[in-house]
This record gives C-alpha cells, sequence and structure tokens, in this order.
C-alpha cells in the first residue's frame, strides 16, 4: 500500500471503521470490571446481554443475505464474544455469591450430570422457561445460542433469494439491538432504583450510539440501521433520566445502596 496516496478522508474513515469495531463492547468494560470487584452482579440485568446476543446473530444473518461494511460484521462477531464473556461472568458471580446453594437450573431442565442420554431438542421442549436466560450453568447459555444460531442459519441458507425475508432478519437485528436498553430500564423502574448499573456504562452507551447513527448516515447504511440508532438514543436518555430522578427521589429500599459505580 503507498501511504503517499494517503487522504484525510481515508485517514478519517480507517479512524472511524475502527471504532465501529471496538467502540461496542467498551461501554461493557466499567459494568464487567463493577461486577468482578464488588462480586455482584444484582444491578445488572442479564437480559442485556441477551438482546445484544440474538440482536449480532440477526446481523452477521443479515450480512449473508445484503452484504453490509465489514467493519459492522466485525464488531458483530465480537461483541457475541464479549456478551458471552459477561454472562459467563455474572453466573460464576452469582453462584459464589449464593451462601446457601440453591436448586441448579439448567436449559434442559435439570442438572447437567443427568441429561447425557437427552437430546438437545427434547431439552429445548422440556425447558423451564420460568428459569429462562436465569440459569445457573454457562454452558446452557452457550447451547442455547448455538441453538438459535444454527436455526437462523439453516433458515437464511432456504430463503436467501427471498428479499422479504431478507429484509426482515435486517430489520429484526437492528430494532432487537435498538431495544438494548429496555430490560436495564425495566429492572431500573422495577427496584426503583439505579443502584450497582455502571453510570459509565450508560453514558458510554449514548456517545456510542450517537456515533454509530451518524456514521451509519455518512456511511449511507441501510435505513433499518440509523432509524433503529436513533430509537437506542432515545432509551439511554430515558436511563439516564432514572439515574436523576431516583438520585433525587430516594425509595427507602433503594436508599441504602444508592450509590453507583462508575
Amino acid at each position: 500500500m503507498d501511504l503517499s496516496k494517503l487522504t484525510l478522508s481515508d485517514i478519517v474513515t480507517a479512524i472511524a471503521s475502527g471504532a465501529m469495531i471496538f467502540g461496542g463492547v467498551v461501554p461493557y468494560i466499567p459494568q464487567y470490571r463493577t461486577i468482578r470487584r464488588t462480586l455482584n452482579c444484582e444491578g445488572f440485568s442479564p437480559f442485556v446481554c441477551f438482546v445484544l446476543l440474538i440482536a449480532n446473530i440477526l446481523r452477521v444473518t443479515f450480512w449473508f443475505g445484503k452484504r453490509f461494511e465489514y467493519p459492522l460484521l466485525a464488531q458483530s462477531i465480537l461483541m457475541i464474544g464479549a456478551m458471552l464473556a459477561m454472562v459467563e461472568l455474572c453466573v460464576r458471580v452469582r453462584n459464589k455469591s449464593e451462601i446457601v446453594q440453591s436448586k441448579q437450573h439448567s436449559l434442559r431442565g435439570m442438572p447437567n450430570s443427568m441429561v447425557n442420554n437427552r437430546t438437545f431438542y427434547k431439552g429445548i421442549v422440556d425447558m423451564d422457561w420460568s428459569y429462562f436466560w436465569k440459569w445457573t450453568d454457562f454452558l446452557s447459555y452457550v447451547e442455547f445460542i448455538l441453538f438459535v444460531a444454527v436455526v437462523l442459519g439453516f433458515s437464511t441458507y432456504l430463503f436467501i433469494d427471498f428479499s422479504a425475508y431478507v429484509e426482515t432478519i435486517g430489520f429484526l437485528s437492528v430494532f432487537i439491538e435498538a431495544m438494548l436498553g429496555t430490560p436495564q430500564l425495566y429492572q431500573n423502574y422495577t427496584k426503583r432504583s439505579t443502584a450497582g448499573m455502571s453510570v459509565t456504562m450508560v453514558v458510554m452507551w449514548l456517545c456510542g450510539d450517537a456515533f454509530k447513527t451518524g456514521y451509519f448516515i455518512m456511511r449511507s447504511a441501510p435505513m433499518q440501521f440509523w432509524l433503529c440508532g436513533t430509537l437506542q438514543i432515545g432509551v439511554d436518555i430515558a436511563i439516564l433520566s432514572q439515574v436523576f430522578y431516583y438520585t433525587m427521589h430516594p425509595t427507602r429500599s433503594g436508599a441504602a445502596t444508592s450509590r453507583h459505580p462508575h
């Protein structure tokens, strides 16, 4: 590559692409460090990880039907790995923090040592849905994500020539990602507190979502991307509004733990 032919535009584009690839996972570093330091993950909703895992698997699937920029594809692959790491930490912390060991809940509804002779499909059918995404072993999360990836991959292989299917996959990927903050928003609302949630993480969500929405518009990404990016910004602002409100109006249950990790 002839560096002498590089223009300012090329440099800015390269920096923006790098920010898109790695910027998505950066907001979760403060929350990850907080959970690991305090050995408490009660303030973080694990369904945030669920939303991002499903959204990014859908986005990778969408890429095979309608190619978009490689930085967005790389971001999705990196995010899947990051969210699995977050899930693993939350499971490990929850298991260690229990003084009295509670009943084990796995994807197949029973301890892993008892499921060797049962098929994975039967395990899905017999699953105790009241404990969905609340399993006590990390393997259950990995199995479920692999199941979703295989089903979506096979259906995309069958219907890749149908534009309606491909566009639907693309819309679902960005719409579900736009709902990223809603599990956290709902958990804060039900607890009447934002204690235990990293405010730094949410601020970085907002900055990242504003950046990537502008990136989508500037790079002429499919319309689904920037429309849902705008929705994400709205959810981020709503969560930050909760931080302000519950700090100014602490409830009895949240007053004792009103400090926020940064």
